[in-house]
């Protein structure tokens, strides 16, 4: 069976979410940051109301690319994603995919935005994926995972550059099928541990949107905490990671801009061998965080 991927080639996906969903990509994700389950605190924000976790529209982009790869396993090397508009329950959002260009290594790069009802992006993205077949060098997408030199000087709201946070966590194989039926990502290298093999995989690898959860759940309790609205955010995977593994994830800040409550911010995710499996780049707005020391 062969995949054909043309550039221009498009694909929509329509989705309607709901507060069930929030609530149990909270549960899932460990990110119960109140602008996602708490109405009441919703309510005071600049959203009026709850809106969705960055990383659970991330879930829905990695189910629509199932799609327009017809089913056919794939491997996300990179993702990126601007949140310009915040994405509520009960409002018709289209999924839209476009292939913009295919690499001679059997790489696709694809757009991939979150459409609102009234036109206005929730998301703006790209991805590059590893199509069937392809050989490619994760080790080029790797940093040489050092921390950034950072300005000390500034303290904003009780943060101040080079301060970090980190946790560790084993995302199970239950956990792994929760995703898959919250999502409704059917990309089958995630549940097939036969193809997952023939693939080159030692098990069914931890979807990307499961990595980025990990940081979800530091930027929203931890550091800078519970308030945090997700504006950008940049996503390498530089080597699979697998179910049952302890993986450690760390945040650190590298910039702060008082006078318009922007806070940008490094992240990895390392398996047990202290290899990065997964990097990040991330700018939120701090205005509403709570229990803030000005």
């Amino acid at each position: 069976m062969r995949m054909d991927l043309k550039v221009g080639q498009k694909a929509v996906l329509e989705r309607v979410f709901t507060q069930e969903e929030f609530n149990r990509f909270a549960v899932l994700s460990g990110d119960d940051n109140p602008i996602h389950v708490d109405p009441e605190f919703s309510s005071r924000t600049k959203f009026g109301r709850t809106v969705a976790h960055g990383m659970f529209l991330y879930s829905n982009i990695s189910r629509a690319l199932g799609e327009i790869l017809h089913g056919f396993a794939f491997a996300q090397l990179e993702q990126e994603m601007i949140f310009q508009a915040p994405t509520y329950t009960r409002e018709k959002v289209e999924i839209r995919l476009e292939v913009l260009s295919l690499g001679a290594g059997g790489q696709a790069e694809i757009k991939t935005d979150v459409v609102k009802p009234d036109g206005q992006f929730g998301c703006q993205g790209r991805t590059i994926v590893s199509l069937p077949g392809s050989k490619v060098d994760r080790k080029d997408l790797q940093d040489d995972n050092k921390s950034p030199n950072v300005d000390p000087g500034t303290i904003y709201k009780g943060l101040a550059n080079g301060q970090k946070a980190e946790m560790r966590r084993m995302i199970s194989k239950s956990e792994l099928r929760e995703y898959i039926h919250l999502s409704g990502d059917q990309n089958p290298l995630f549940s097939d541990l036969e193809l997952a093999h023939k693939l080159g995989f030692r098990d069914t690898p931890v979807p990307g949107p499961l990595f980025g959860s990990l940081f979800s759940c530091l930027l929203g309790t931890r550091l800078p905490g519970r308030g945090t609205n997700w504006l950008k955010q940049k996503l390498f995977f530089p080597a699979p990671a697998y179910p049952s593994e302890e993986l450690e994830a760390e945040v650190e800040i590298t910039r702060i801009r008082p006078e318009k409550d922007l806070v940008n911010l490094r992240g990895w995710v390392r398996n047990p061998a202290g290899d990065v499996v997964c990097e990040g780049e991330s700018l939120v707005l701090v205005k509403d965080l709570e229990n803030t020391k000005d």
